[in-house]
């Protein structure tokens, strides 16, 4: 293995370039010929895909939203920690997983407009400690099943991030793990900004649930 592929720099622009693989916006101009971005919530994530195209091109989205994450966070996990786990190699490995995100939202090849990476979020957690990312899934699936509204799911999800990966510390017996109880916060404040606008839709009682069309 070359020392190129395992420097942390390599680790960040592969997970960057991995994230910014844009799933969405390729499928709206596979199906239908169009920049999806120029459509309903303008971003490029699986809800707006599954507004605009349906069940079934919104599930590959998501698939290769998740793949995504998971990828960039096992990636760094074999070249930085092939020995072990170290705390300079966690905050790494960290990186590399926000460095996904950063792609997912802001992509090279689209000008940097991108989606809000709840999907390539949940992939890197998965990556991560899949017991946190599983729990952080069950939490988004529990509110989406009582109110049908994604963007309310994905911000209870993310403000319950925190504490999942503080409970699990306390249970795994690890000890903290300061790079991702950091991760889980950045991650939380990442999602909360993507989702401002929504929020005040929240707030206004104006966001549409499933199946309803944006206005």
């Amino acid at each position: 293995m070359t020392a190129l592929l395992q420097t942390p720099l390599f680790c960040l622009l592969a997970g960057y370039l991995l994230g910014s693989i844009p799933s969405g916006y390729l499928a709206g101009r596979w199906l239908k010929g169009v920049d999806i971005r120029s459509l309903g919530s303008g971003s490029t994530g699986a809800t707006n895909v599954l507004r605009q195209f349906g069940k079934g091109p919104a599930l590959v989205v998501f698939l290769v939203d998740v793949l995504k994450g998971t990828a960039a966070v096992l990636l760094a996990k074999l070249l930085l920690q092939p020995l072990g786990i170290t705390p300079e190699s966690d905050w790494w490995v960290v990186a590399t997983g926000l460095a996904a995100l950063a792609g997912h939202i802001w992509p090279v090849w689209l000008g940097w407009r991108g989606g809000k990476a709840v999907a390539t979020g949940l992939g890197m957690l998965l990556g991560l400690t899949w017991p946190v990312g599983l729990a952080c899934f069950g939490v988004f699936m529990a509110v989406i099943s009582l109110s049908r509204i994604v963007s309310l799911s994905s911000v209870i999800a993310a403000l319950s991030l925190p504490l999942l990966m503080l409970g699990s510390f306390a249970s795994s017996g690890t000890g903290l793990r300061p790079a991702y109880l950091a991760l889980a916060l950045l991650t939380m404040v990442m999602v909360l900004w993507r989702h401002r606008s929504n929020i005040e839709r929240l707030l206004a009682g104006t966001e549409p649930r499933i199946g309803q069309k944006k206005a």
